[in-house]
């Protein structure tokens, strides 16, 4: 390996691995709604879309650990919290359905802009895993925009609480494009894009929908971050705890 190369392989490392962090804290929050949702058919569609997002989360976790012999199984469940790159968004606790589909709006109308851009990705590798994706993450944007539009536009009550869950979960999708140093070499290297420039078509299209639900944009006052630094939401470490316990209970166990 070339002294060029090795700095540019460890970058595409952490980003790989920073995107399927989000998927796969977002998978697990949609698994807790499992035999919890409010129709059968909407538990089953939840745990399809958590599936979609695991199966990402191994495809980028598999290619990003590739770079130091790490597994996937490896990333999810023997790091500590502060070594998980997941954005804050992704680990916000469920809540009511309006948070959990306000929360799904914000960051599938996320994915399928990053993941358009990455089909044309020079890192061979990520654009193939993006080609998959993007297939899937455009039904999770069809299936979250059908019901913030019927929860938006529904009874008065439900159009107040989509719209408090929005007030609530609309700070952390800041963090979404926040352009930190890795962020800038990715886009140097032609290997990702540069999440700012993902803003403007990301918020057309949630701005069209939420004012088709009667939902108004909050505003842009307060903007948590850190998550991509390793600093996280307080339930975060039980969402780890939960999801790690098997695997660190039995180390080394396959069945």
């Amino acid at each position: 390996m070339t002294q060029s190369s090795a700095p540019a392989s460890a970058e595409v490392a952490g980003y790989a691995i920073r995107l399927g962090d989000d998927a796969l804290i977002l998978s697990h929050r949609l698994s807790e709604w499992s035999a919890h949702a409010p129709q059968i058919e909407e538990d089953i569609a939840l745990a399809n879309i958590a599936l979609d997002l695991l199966g990402q989360a191994r495809s980028l976790l598999t290619y990003g650990g590739s770079f130091s012999g790490r597994s996937e199984d490896d990333l999810a469940y023997l790091r500590e919290e502060r070594q998980f790159t997941n954005l804050q968004l992704a680990e916000l606790e469920n809540g009511t359905f309006a948070v959990t589909m306000v929360r799904q709006l914000l960051f599938s109308c996320y994915q399928h802009e990053l993941y358009r851009d990455l089909e044309s990705s020079r890192d061979a590798q990520l654009a193939a895993i993006a080609a998959k994706a993007v297939k899937e993450v455009a039904y999770h944007v069809e299936h979250a925009s059908t019901w913030i539009l019927r929860l938006g536009d529904g009874t008065e009550l439900s159009h107040d609480r989509t719209q408090a869950a929005l007030e609530g979960v609309w700070p952390y999708s800041h963090e979404m494009f926040a352009d930190d140093e890795l962020a800038r070499r990715i886009a140097d290297l032609g290997v990702g894009p540069l999440p700012s420039g993902l803003r403007p078509a990301w918020l057309g299209t949630v701005q069209g929908i939420l004012t088709e639900a009667t939902l108004t944009l909050p505003d842009d006052d307060w903007k948590p971050t850190g998550g991509r630094a390793g600093l996280h939401t307080e339930g975060f470490g039980y969402l780890l705890a939960e999801m790690q316990h098997l695997h660190r209970s039995h180390p080394g166990a396959r069945w």
